[in-house]
């Protein structure tokens, strides 16, 4: 048991002398430093910044306010001139860490930060700005709230190495482009540069070809497709230096199955359900109820989508294939009015004009296999023509018959007269039914050709929204 007392005593003695190591690294190095001065040996030579930033999570995507949330892992590094030491004359003490607070730090800010965006445990991260300025007033400042002080620690190597790693929550300004939705594609730009520092005071780069997302948690709206980022150098109006910034592009494409299923498939079905008003019978007296029930059901699935859709100059492909699903719906409603009117054309109405028996009852029904009753399909009798009733010869001798008598002759002519009032009552209207049977049958023929052209149009609108999502 005495052989471990060695062992357990020993590392708190070196945990001891490393501790005291570092506190007396630490006086040495900050008796005369200031962290209010950009650390360089020479004034003329630019500080290179290094900015890699890593996508944890999509907080939210405000499309209404064309605001993005991000939680984001933020690295910056830079070299501090005057935070240098030698390890050996330190025991080896080759790297500490301290509270950020106490060396100088990069300004480095989101310029397209959004609204109502505030510090995450300090990182100055962001701050909004549209322009950097190089010096600007004390009242000025790029946010409602001054950036506090970091709570996070730096580490800082021997070499005056620092590196920074702060987590931020950032909200940044993107132009949200809903014509393709609920298939579209975004590029929301995250820009990072200096606020106060030109190009030749501080350069920032970025590592890498882009943001790394390696940790990133899948959101369940959006999809990313990558982070590039981008330098640039511009020169602003309010300096003649140039300043360069970073942009890291976000990539996001829409994951559409909720809203093809809660918003594009109902739109569909009530589409491809609309032309069969043109199917039922017109003694039913549902025709028009069922298109103006269609029409409801669509402007209701219209009210929906205008609520989750942000003002904007384009409309969304759903949206225009709303409206262009509701005009279908209100021709094909009128047409069926306009059917109907002909299926109860009464007795009183004209015949059916020579041009439509020929067109329509002729060749459009044979084509449609619209026929009579106990009239094979393809095959179209044709009208028959009403006979006219002749009167009764008076010329003509008496019909041969026992009867020669005055008296039974004028009984005969009346019977004769009586008969031909009946037939002519006959044709009459026998013709009159005919005529309404012909309007009847139109009706049919109009029914049964509206009823492909209108399922033909929503089947073929419905399929080029639907391949938008393949």
């Amino acid at each position: 048991g005495l052989g471990w007392t060695p062992f357990l005593t020993g590392p708190p003695d070196c945990f001891g002398a490393e501790g005291r190591l570092a506190h007396r690294l630490f006086r040495d190095l900050f008796a005369n430093y200031t962290s209010a001065l950009r650390p360089v040996a020479d004034t003329d030579q630019a500080l290179n910044v290094t900015l890699e930033v890593t996508l944890s999570q999509i907080i939210d995507m405000d499309e209404r306010n064309q605001v993005l949330t991000l939680y984001l892992w933020i690295r910056q590094e830079w070299t501090d001139a005057y935070l240098r030491w030698d390890p050996d004359a330190y025991g080896g003490l080759d790297a500490i860490r301290i509270p950020s607070s106490l060396v100088w730090r990069p300004d480095i800010i989101l310029y397209n930060n959004g609204p109502e965006a505030h510090p995450f445990q300090g990182v100055a991260i962001t701050s909004q700005a549209t322009a950097p300025q190089a010096a600007p007033p004390p009242a000025r400042r790029a946010d409602a709230q001054a950036p506090a002080s970091a709570s996070t620690n730096v580490v800082l190597r021997h070499d005056g190495a620092v590196r920074w790693d702060a987590p931020a929550i950032t909200r940044s300004s993107c132009r949200v482009d809903v014509s393709a939705f609920p298939f579209d594609a975004q590029r929301c730009g995250l820009t990072f540069g200096s606020w106060t520092h030109g190009g030749h005071q501080l350069d920032v780069q970025a590592r890498g070809a882009a943001a790394s997302l390696a940790d990133f948690v899948e959101n369940v709206e959006w999809r990313v497709l990558g982070m590039p980022a981008r330098r640039r150098v511009l020169t602003y109006g309010c300096c003649s230096e140039p300043y360069p910034d970073v942009t890291f592009t976000l990539l996001l494409r829409r994951r559409a199955a909720a809203y093809v299923c809660n918003l594009l498939l109902p739109c569909v079905l009530i589409s491809l359900l609309a032309p069969l008003a043109f199917h039922l019978p017109a003694d039913s007296g549902e025709k028009v109820s069922l298109g103006v029930t269609v029409l409801l059901a669509l402007t209701v699935f219209q009210l929906l989508l205008a609520e989750s859709m942000p003002p904007a100059e384009s409309v969304p492909l759903i949206g225009k294939y709303y409206m262009a699903t509701m005009t279908m719906v209100t021709f094909s409603t009128a047409l069926t009015i306009l059917i109907m009117n002909l299926h109860y054309c009464g007795p009183s109405a004209r015949p059916v004009p020579a041009w439509a028996r020929t067109l329509l009852l002729g060749r459009l029904a044979r084509g449609l296999c619209v026929r009579e009753r106990g009239e094979p399909c393809g095959q179209s009798r044709p009208p028959e023509s009403s006979p006219s009733p002749q009167p009764p010869d008076r010329e003509a001798g008496p019909p041969a018959g026992p009867c020669h008598e005055p008296r039974c002759l004028c009984h005969q002519e009346a019977l004769l007269r009586h008969v031909a009032t009946i037939t002519n009552t006959f044709h009459r209207h026998r013709a009159a039914q005919r005529c309404h049977e012909e309007w009847k049958r139109l009706a049919r023929v109009m029914d049964r050709f509206f009823l492909g052209i209108f399922f033909s149009m929503a089947l073929v609108m419905s399929l080029l929204v639907l391949v938008q999502a393949l």
